[in-house]
């Protein structure tokens, strides 16, 4: 998965209930364009442009997969959702809310309906003060300065001043609970789409694990009996290194981590391809290591149905996995699943994706996020 977008929208209202009116905006964006990362304090700024009741202002920044066009699109919708009815030919207006993408990456997109940054943003303190809230480390791609220079050359006098702190709704999930996330799942499962996807989020550590790189991966998928004993035991060392090495950089008790594997996927992986002697001295090897492994906080197992595993190995295109069979993958599941049932001091997590795109479908991403959190709760 390739790094998320960072977007920075402008909220505002100055119709009905302005902070209710903020904050449902918030969800709304929230449940349906991106994962709303930093919220400002939310700011009362006289109109700008126009006479009329005072504004609320905030900023806040979003992480999304989605392109410019599709948040705009987006974020019209959620405008005409709140009740907002755009006339282009009315000049400035009270409204029920106003959505202006302020910033998306560092990119410049100069477009008929769309320019970014927004023009005017240098010269309205009503974004200014609240994008300074964020914290961000971001410079105007076109004027070349830091929002706390922009702050300081305004020509924007009018007074913005601090209402109240407005909640994020990433504040009601509690990852930080955890320091040590494992997920795992079958071969296309997106687990490691996922552990990303979090990272990013959550600003956590990762641990990835490095199958690309086995030189026995290709040869095993051509002859399994031939490649099977020397595929699983590279496996094994090269996931207690890395697992031994990147879990040595980070503070267990301080740091987030969230890794796309655990070490146990290596025994369970050996059961169903090697032959039995194979597997007695194998697992006199592995129980020796995994003695010594840290366990995570939470072991979390995606679950999904085979027939959209054999369609997300496809669409990913890896030559050596295309000949996997459903068989196969039936019985790495039932691996894990009767893996899962023995583990009685390991804190498990089986969530079901198997109708579910966490990519592409913000509501689904945040089912995930909303289960872990009723786990943490229990």
């Amino acid at each position: 998965m390739e790094s998320q977008h960072q977007v920075i929208l402008s909220l505002g209202s100055n119709q009905g209930n302005r902070l209710k009116n903020i904050e449902l905006c918030l969800e709304l964006i929230h449940q349906e364009i991106g994962t709303v990362i930093k919220v400002s304090n939310l700011y009362e700024t006289p109109s700008w442009g126009f006479e009329s009741d005072a504004f609320y202002n905030c900023i806040l920044s979003i992480h999304t997969s989605k392109s410019p066009q599709q948040v705009l699109d987006q974020v019209l919708q959620v405008e005409k959702t709140l009740g907002r009815i755009r006339n282009e030919n009315a000049g400035y207006q009270s409204r029920i809310i106003d959505i202006d993408l302020i910033a998306f990456d560092d990119e410049i997109i100069d477009l008929k309906n769309l320019q970014i940054p927004h023009p005017l943003l240098q010269d309205r303190k009503f974004v200014l003060l609240p994008f300074q809230d964020l914290n961000i480390n971001w410079k105007h791609p076109v004027l070349k300065k830091t929002i706390s220079e922009l702050i300081q050359i305004t020509p924007d006098v009018s007074v913005c001043e601090v209402v109240q702190k407005l909640e994020s709704p990433l504040d009601q999930i509690q990852l930080n609970h955890y320091n040590y996330i494992a997920i795992e799942g079958n071969i296309g499962a997106g687990k490691s789409t996922l552990a990303l996807k979090m990272a990013q989020d959550f600003n956590a550590k990762t641990v990835l694990e490095r199958f690309a790189d086995n030189p026995f991966l290709p040869k095993f998928y051509e002859d399994q009996n031939r490649y099977a004993f020397s595929l699983e035991i590279s496996f094994l060392a090269d996931r207690y290194q890395q697992l031994s090495d990147d879990l040595s950089q980070f503070d267990l008790f301080k740091d987030f981590v969230v890794a796309d594997y655990h070490i146990f996927k290596s025994l369970l992986f050996s059961k169903i391809t090697l032959g039995e002697d194979e597997f007695r001295l194998y697992r006199t090897l592995f129980d020796i290591i995994y003695k010594e492994m840290p366990k995570p906080d939470l072991y979390i197992y995606l679950y999904q149905n085979t027939n959209r595993l054999l369609e997300n190995i496809k669409s990913r295109g890896r030559s050596y996995e295309q000949d996997i069979t459903a068989e196969y993958l039936e019985k790495i599941n039932k691996g894990y699943l009767e893996y899962i049932k023995t583990q009685t001091d390991l804190n498990v997590l089986i969530i079901d994706v198997s109708d579910r795109d966490f990519v592409n479908k913000q509501e689904d991403y945040l089912y995930i996020l909303n289960e872990i959190q009723e786990k943490i709760k229990q």
